[in-house]
């Protein structure tokens, strides 16, 4: 194995162990200023799960999340690009990665120069109809809510990108497709700055497809969606059929996007290394960061 890959590997893994418990965010900001857009009840407070038996390092799995909030992670000021990436953990809209598919992803971001907000969007939702609704309705509001204060964050506004795993893949996927008819009433002047997430990452995104493999037609694609980068497992038991049919209509629509499809690495493997193609996939998405000009 090349060294360069090597020193990425254990830069993850690095990540990885020290990750048993979340991060500390430079800040924690509300999504809202009062309750979500169509809440008619209380939801929480949070509850952390236990850990299941044998993970090492244990996941934390959130739920009961009614008050959905925006870790910040900022990179050291010397390396930052002004790129940013809001971070949807997965967890079939039940409960929320936390650290796997959230803090840890947030802290890879920071060693390219990528400024990171790690998403606590409404859950569960896994009951509703739609389930996605609710936790794109909070993505949708993050990216219009990180826009509008880019200078805090020294960010380019112009450079603002959504990231999802499994269920929050779906999450950022339909709040970037439906970004042209925004998902909830707008309330207040952060409505006012646009929801268009400049680019999307979606790493092995559920749902999308119907039992026929075909892309549910409620997710309509047009040249105004933006670019997105695929990652996905050909044995994962949650179909990468949703990041082929996705593609294909990128493709048709001439939006520039890259898709992975990897032999082996199954579901929920974030971007902890393994034997698998599969946890390569944070340097092929720098990679592509790169060759649109983000990490400059």
């Amino acid at each position: 194995m090349p060294q360069t890959t090597m020193m990425r590997l254990g830069l993850l893994l690095g990540i990885a162990v020290g990750s048993a418990t979340a991060a500390e965010p430079a800040k924690v900001i509300d999504v809202w200023p009062g309750k979500p857009p169509g809440e008619t009840q209380d939801i929480g407070p949070e509850v952390t799960q236990p850990p299941k038996e044998g993970e090492n390092p244990p996941t934390i799995r959130l739920t009961s999340i009614g008050r959905p909030s925006l870790s910040v992670y900022l990179p050291p000021k010397e390396k930052r690009n002004g790129t940013s990436v809001i971070i949807c953990p997965g967890g079939g809209f039940n409960i929320l990665a936390w650290n796997k598919e959230g803090t840890e992803v947030a802290e890879w971001f920071n060693t390219i120069g990528v400024t990171s907000f790690a998403l606590k969007y409404r859950c569960p939702t896994g009951s509703r109809s739609p389930n996605w609704l609710a936790p794109a309705q909070d993505a949708q509001r993050a990216v219009s809510l990180i826009r509008s204060r880019a200078s805090e964050f020294e960010i380019d506004p112009s450079r603002v990108g959504l990231l999802g795993f499994s269920a929050g893949g779906m999450a950022a996927g339909a709040a970037a497709i439906k970004h042209a008819s925004r998902l909830y009433d707008t309330s207040d002047d952060i409505d006012k700055t646009s929801c268009r997430p400049d680019f999307a990452v979606l790493v092995y995104p559920a749902y999308f497809v119907d039992k026929q493999g075909q892309l549910k037609p409620e997710f309509t694609i047009d040249k105004t969606t933006p670019p997105m980068f695929f990652a996905h497992a050909f044995n994962d038991g949650v179909t990468c059929e949703s990041s082929v049919q996705l593609f294909l209509q990128l493709k048709k629509a001439g939006v520039p996007s890259e898709l992975h499809v990897y032999s082996t690495g199954g579901h929920g493997f974030g971007l902890r290394p393994s034997a698998d193609a599969a946890s390569t996939w944070p340097k092929r998405c720098e990679e592509w960061l790169a060759s649109r000009g983000l990490l400059k």
